[in-house]
């Protein structure tokens, strides 16, 4: 049984599925290194150009798998030590990966949502959600710190501080409404991956280069120290599509014709 299944419901997007539902798809090692090999593969497919990541069953991402975790590569003769920070270096470079993507990442969020579970969903450039979706910053309920794979990084830049301190010390549920009215997700709809594949098919239409720059400098903004080193860097991708392409003259034109533009990303 495959525990991470690739579907292309339309040619531009893929669709990545978490599968190991009986265990609310928890992020066992046989679930994230293929999960994690999927997504360096998709990367180099430059036919996509949005990814959906969803999990099947009524789970999106339980996080840490405290029955069966199984064991994860390169730990053979480790101590015990060594042997942790292998487990969370391997679960720190999912996380990662899925930032460094090309291609932007659609969380459909079709159920629980729980600590690394919720990282996973943050590690992604949009969330969207299904009604009974709701986040938790677990580690705090297990006696562990609710820090984890990010999370005090990226819950905080997306709700805001006041919120993710509450979330993450309180260690509460957030219900999918409540997700969407502070931001957490954008929107909840009942058919969540379907949302998200269009979602994703919207992306497609639009420069290949520009997306891809357009979610670098969403990250590189999130992580300045000032808005005056910031500006230059958004100033020059901007410069470098205006100058090596004809994208800005076909927008143009395909307005003053009424018609979808068609960008070739060249000039």
């Amino acid at each position: 049984m495959s525990f991470v299944l690739i579907e292309r419901p339309v040619p531009e997007v893929a669709v990545v599925t978490l599968n190991r539902p009986e265990r609310m798809n928890a992020m066992a090692f046989d679930v994230m290194v293929p999960l994690r090999d999927a997504l360096v593969e998709l990367n180099l497919d430059n036919s996509v150009r949005a990814v959906v990541l969803t999990g099947a069953g009524k789970g999106f991402c339980s996080g840490a798998d405290q029955e069966s975790a199984g064991v994860p590569p390169g730990v053979a003769g480790v101590t015990t030590p060594t042997y942790a920070l292998r487990a969370m270096e391997l679960l720190e470079e999912v996380v990662l990966t899925v930032r460094r993507l090309h291609q932007p990442v659609i969380a459909a969020i079709n159920g629980a949502a729980i600590g690394g579970g919720l990282c996973l969903a943050l590690a992604c450039d949009l969330r969207i959600a299904a009604p009974a979706a709701y986040f938790r910053a677990a580690g705090i309920n297990n006696g562990l710190t609710a820090s984890e794979l990010g999370l005090s990084y990226l819950l905080p830049r997306a709700i805001g501080s006041t919120r993710a301190a509450e979330l993450m010390l309180t260690g509460r549920d957030m219900l999918a409404d409540e997700a969407e009215r502070v931001g957490l997700v954008s929107a909840v709809h009942d058919d969540v991956v379907a949302a998200a594949v269009e979602m994703g098919k919207r992306i497609a239409t639009f420069s290949q280069p520009g997306i891809e720059l357009t979610k670098k400098s969403l990250h590189a903004g999130t992580a300045a120290t000032s808005l005056d080193t910031y500006l230059p860097s958004e100033g020059m991708g901007q410069l470098y599509l205006r100058l090596l392409t004809g994208n800005f003259e076909e927008a143009i034109l395909a307005r003053h014709e009424g018609r979808p533009a068609k960008f070739t990303d060249e000039r």
